[in-house]
Formats: structure tokens, C-alpha cells, sequence
């Protein structure tokens, strides 16, 4: 684990992801104090691929689904 301070980090960002990309943890700290740490990210997390269209026919939005309760939001931004 490495210790680096805020304007080395500033000044190497692109090195410090790097290092942790290849599984190195980086703390970022201020005046000796940690304050932020860069960690590699979960493969398995990084990977994860979404189904898309997954709930496909269980969900039905309305046809005037962009005007709706337009008169009670109306009313709540001017009032009766």
C-alpha cells in the first residue's frame, strides 16, 4: 500500500489508477492524514454485463405518461 500526498496525486493521477488497476491500493493523503483511498475496481463487478429488455411486456407506461398530474403539480408550484 502506497502513501501519496494530494498534490503528487494531482500531479500523477494517471500512474496512481494504473498501479491500482493492477491491484495495488493507493492512499491520498492530506497533510500526512489519509483522506481518500484508490482501490482497484471487482473484476467480476466491472464485468458484469446488464440484461437489457429483461422486463420486457411486465411493465406498460401510459400514453400521456409526460402530462401526467401536470394540473396538481400546477397547482402545487401557483397554488388554487
Amino acid at each position: 500500500m502506497t502513501t501519496v500526498n494530494i498534490h503528487e496525486a494531482k500531479t500523477h493521477l494517471s500512474r496512481l489508477v494504473e498501479r491500482a488497476a493492477k491491484g495495488e491500493t493507493v492512499i491520498i493523503a492530506k497533510a500526512g492524514k489519509p483522506m481518500a483511498k484508490i482501490v482497484p475496481l471487482d473484476e467480476a463487478a466491472a464485468r458484469k454485463k446488464r440484461r437489457f429488455g429483461f422486463m420486457e411486456g411486465q411493465i406498460k407506461v401510459p400514453e400521456d405518461f409526460d402530462r401526467m398530474f401536470e394540473d396538481e403539480i400546477a397547482e402545487m408550484f401557483n397554488g388554487k
